[in-house]
């Protein structure tokens, strides 16, 4: 569904909003100045009259290379990062003003904003961060309030728009344009709520600085995008702005993790969630959702749930410990925000796993299948140790790690998947521009022993363990989960993992 937002605004109402204070000689020019804004961009080929085109450095280009583009295709008014953080500089060519802004990236979200009449102040924004668990727990959010006939919407990794009309995304987190773009546009579509995956990469390159958020949530912490970050310590602290720089009513934190229980002591007014009730049941003093008992089985897990907005005996479709946690999160953020709980428990048994978030594909007398995202070594571990409680067989494992991304948890993959399986099969998962052999290299050195195989083509790999399988065995197909290409170089082409097993188990591709 196409969507023009109703929005324009005036150059120099927006420069006012800014408290730019400028220096324009002779009343032609401020006319100029005067003219109307349509659009805004970060994409010159996209300007056309009426658009302001942001000049500001990327992560792979710099936007300040393109303001001549930009001016060829019409553009009305150029912003650019200056490259002082103290001198606001107004220039022109021909008719059209560049203005210099100090910290313009940073500033970003904000002055969308003001274009988009700040549409994270007319309805729920729900920000939620942490290694694993970004994508079940905001669709979950979603999910929950439509099933309460309220429309929802989602930003992250499986698409945005919506819940149930997602459009697929390039980004867990969109620039800063494209959030207050969406936000305005699911307000005007009747979104009671927008929740919205928050990565380390989107509050470092300050996506969401603007946003008024009335609840953010911590999942986990664990070892992911050092390629980016360097460390760990670097990794925490980009999450951490969500919690201590930005605007947020309400936090939710998961404090059976090490590094949610440290930030908690931070936040003591946060409402906590956890599943080990017998530990933290007489220490937390604020809102809490807990997990007092929980009893998994082959359809997901019974759960016995305590907390500070009332009790419940509920259950849940979705597999694996983890997945206890995304629920409460999920639920924890609702409560923060005024759903109602007995409300919000009437309907938690209609809650369906996410698509590519261990989703289970079954067939008479052969393996059970689940596909999942799983791409760090925390993910992995949890979701192996999640299928040990369903096993009755064999439990395999077909992994790979991505090219031209963070080499040190290669091994680490290879050694839980070797502690956690029975069978492993090593195979591709988007290598990129870095050679495939190499990178199963890396794998290859956390292997204590050599009873796995490799197999570089993921459909290939596939095949083989289906066919390998027993009836009673469980076969995890990690890294991939919702994606529907893999990259070969720079090439993106189109695979899916849950395609694949679909037709294999439909008999449209042949198994053995």
């Amino acid at each position: 569904m196409n969507y023009s937002p109703k929005t324009s605004m005036k150059l120099l109402a927006l420069i006012d909003k800014l408290e730019l204070k400028l220096e324009v000689q002779g009343r032609e020019r401020l006319l100029q100045l005067n003219t109307v804004i349509e659009h805004l961009t970060l994409d010159s080929r996209d300007a056309t009259h009426g658009s302001l085109f942001f000049a500001v450095p990327g992560t792979s280009l710099d936007g300040r290379n393109f303001i001549g583009s930009a001016i060829e295709q019409g553009a009305s008014a150029i912003f650019i990062e200056s490259a002082t953080d103290k001198v606001f500089e107004i220039t022109w060519h021909n008719d059209t003003p560049l203005i210099e802004i100090p910290n313009l990236t940073k500033r970003l979200s904000e002055i969308v904003g003001y274009f988009y009449s700040n549409s994270s102040l007319e309805m729920k924004c729900i920000g939620i961060t942490g290694t694993n668990g970004k994508t079940t727990t905001s669709q979950l959010v979603a999910m929950w309030v439509s099933l309460l006939n309220q429309k929802a919407a989602v930003m992250g990794t499986i698409g945005n728009g919506l819940f149930g009309e997602l459009t697929a995304s390039n980004n867990t987190t969109p620039s800063a344009l494209d959030i207050q773009f969406n936000l305005s546009k699911y307000n005007d579509l009747g979104a009671a709520l927008c929740a919205m995956e928050v990565s380390s990469h989107g509050l470092v390159q300050h996506r969401v600085e603007s946003i008024c958020f009335d609840a953010v949530a911590f999942l986990n912490l664990s070892r992911d995008h050092l390629d980016y970050h360097g460390t760990m310590i670097e990794y925490e602290a980009a999450k951490f702005r969500l919690f201590n720089e930005l605007s947020s009513q309400h936090k939710i934190i998961n404090i059976d993790d090490a590094i949610g229980e440290r930030w908690f002591k931070l936040f003591p007014e946060a409402t906590a969630v956890s599943l080990e009730f017998e530990k933290f049941s007489k220490t937390v003093t604020s809102n809490f959702v807990f997990a007092k008992s929980i009893h998994y089985h082959q359809n997901g897990a019974d759960i016995e749930l305590v907390s500070s907005y009332g009790k419940a005996r509920i259950t849940s479709q979705l597999l694996g410990e983890f997945n206890v946690t995304n629920l409460l999160s999920a639920m924890a953020i609702l409560l923060s925000i005024g759903y109602e709980f007995d409300k919000l428990v009437s309907v938690v048994h209609l809650l369906k796993p996410v698509a590519g978030r261990m989703e289970v594909f079954a067939k008479p007398n052969k393996a059970t299948v689940v596909v999942d995202y799983a791409h760090t070594p925390d993910a992995l571990e949890k979701a192996l140790l999640a299928l040990t409680i369903h096993q009755t067989g064999k439990l395999w494992c077909v992994f790979g790690c991505g090219g031209d991304r963070d080499k040190g948890k290669r091994p680490l993959m290879a050694a839980i998947a070797e502690q956690y399986a029975d069978k492993v099969i090593v195979t591709d998962d988007n290598p990129r521009t870095e050679n495939n052999t190499e990178i199963t290299k890396d794998i290859e050195q956390g292997f204590l022993g050599t009873h796995y195989h490799v197999i570089h083509d993921r459909t290939d790999a596939i095949i083989y363990a289906l066919n390998h399988a027993q009836a009673n065995d469980i076969v995890l197909i990690a890294g991939k989960g919702h994606e529907d290409y893999q990259i070969i170089g720079h090439k993106k082409l189109d695979y899916s993992d849950r395609v694949l097993v679909s037709q294999l188990y439909d008999n449209k591709v042949g198994l053995a």
